[in-house]
C-alpha cells in the first residue's frame, strides 16, 4: 500500500486491517461511498458514527474518541513530531466502544480480541503516516489513501 509500508511492526498491512482502519478512518469499507467487499445490508450506525466518514467521525473523530477517553497525549503523540507512544488492545477497545469494536469485527472477518492486537498495533504509525505536519487530513485526502 506504499504510504503506510513501514507504518506498522513487520511493515505488512494485511486486508482485512485495511478494512478496519478505513472503518474507523474514512468509512469507505462499510458502504460510505466506495465499493463493499459483502454486499451485505448496512447495520444501524453506531449512536457516534461521524457524518464526515468513519464509525466516529474520521480520524479526528477517533483522535476526539481517544481524547475523551483520557488518552489524548498519547493520541497528540501520533499525529505531533516525536515518538510514537504506543496503546494497548484493551484500552484501545475500551476507548473505541463495544459496537464500534463488533462492527469492524464483523466486516472484517478477525475476532474482536484479534482485530484490538492489530488496531493498537497499526494505529500509531497509521495515523503518524498520515498526519505528516501534525495536521489532520480532510476526509478527501483521506478516502484517496484508502480508495483503490
Amino acid at each position: 500500500m506504499g504510504l503506510f509500508d513501514n507504518a506498522v511492526p513487520g511493515g505488512n498491512i494485511t486486508k482485512p486491517l485495511m478494512i478496519a482502519l478505513g472503518a474507523l478512518l474514512v468509512g469507505k469499507m462499510l458502504g460510505g461511498g466506495g465499493s463493499a467487499q459483502q454486499p451485505a445490508p448496512e447495520p444501524a450506525a453506531p449512536d457516534n458514527a461521524g457524518a464526515d466518514g468513519g464509525l466516529l467521525g474520521g480520524l479526528g473523530g477517533l483522535l476526539d474518541k481517544l481524547k475523551d477517553a483520557g488518552h489524548g497525549p498519547v493520541a497528540d503523540s501520533w499525529v505531533g513530531t516525536g515518538q510514537n507512544q504506543s496503546i494497548d488492545a484493551g484500552t484501545l477497545g475500551k476507548a473505541l466502544g463495544p459496537q464500534v469494536i463488533r462492527e469492524i469485527a464483523a466486516r472484517t472477518g478477525l475476532d474482536e480480541q484479534e482485530l484490538l492486537k492489530q488496531l493498537s498495533n497499526a494505529l500509531p504509525g497509521v495515523v503518524d503516516k498520515l498526519t505528516p505536519n501534525g495536521q489532520v487530513p480532510s476526509r478527501n485526502q483521506l478516502e484517496s489513501l484508502f480508495g483503490n
